[in-house]
């Protein structure tokens, strides 16, 4: 698997986490390492450059080394705003990257194909939007964004709106639905997320399943 060079990922980390207690839930423990430490590890090898959308100290995340962006729009706008700030960000510092792909750090298992596969159903056009799905669902929060978009999306979080698929509808939006992963003969939606506590241990239980080889 190679890199897509014309990719900028960004984590989004800007969440309250009230359904995990508050507090910065990919900093909780996971596996070797954290929720968030597994999902930079995924996301890695799959785009040019990583970048951490998050609000508040941006020294709490020094152990991974990587670029800390706050959403520029005020209130937790939730991830349109995560999505703005990479956009913005991406155009300062990457400016020879047209696109940025999203994931979410609470998702350890999206796949390793995940930006590739977007970038293809997108046809790599740079007026398109693509949305990852699965099992009938789609999952807004990981896609694949073209940054000539972020005068339009800032212009639109300026007028309230805030949710993912508001916005979208509005622009060419397709998309790429992933089958789930094996472990144990069960099928595991591959967008997972820990949202509390009890789903943090059934992620360990698949982790370890996946490690097992089952």
């Amino acid at each position: 698997m190679s890199a897509e060079a014309d990719v900028v990922g960004v984590l989004l980390a800007g969440g309250q986490s009230r359904r995990m207690g508050g507090g910065d839930k990919g900093l909780l423990p996971f596996g070797r390492t954290t929720l968030m430490g597994y999902v930079i590890e995924r996301l890695r090898p799959q785009v040019g450059t990583v970048i951490i959308n998050a609000n508040g100290d941006p020294r709490r995340f020094d152990r991974y080394g990587l670029p800390v962006v706050a959403d520029r729009v005020a209130d937790f706008s939730g991830p349109l705003a995560g999505v703005l700030a990479g956009m913005v960000w991406t155009r300062a510092m990457r400016p020879a990257a047209r696109f940025i792909a999203t994931a979410a750090c609470d998702t350890p298992f999206f796949p390793h194909n995940f930006v590739s596969a977007l970038m293809e159903a997108g046809g790599r056009r740079t007026d398109t939007i693509v949305l990852a799905a699965s099992s009938g669902q789609v999952h807004p929060v990981f896609g694949l964004w073209p940054v000539a978009l972020a005068e339009d999306l800032q212009g639109s979080l300026e007028a309230g709106v805030r949710k993912v698929l508001d916005w979208t509808s509005r622009h060419r939006t397709v998309e790429h639905d992933f089958k789930p992963t094996t472990a144990a003969n069960d099928g595991i939606d591959p967008f997972f997320n820990a949202n509390t506590p009890d789903e943090l241990r059934e992620a360990e239980t698949m982790l370890d399943r996946m490690a097992a080889g089952a």
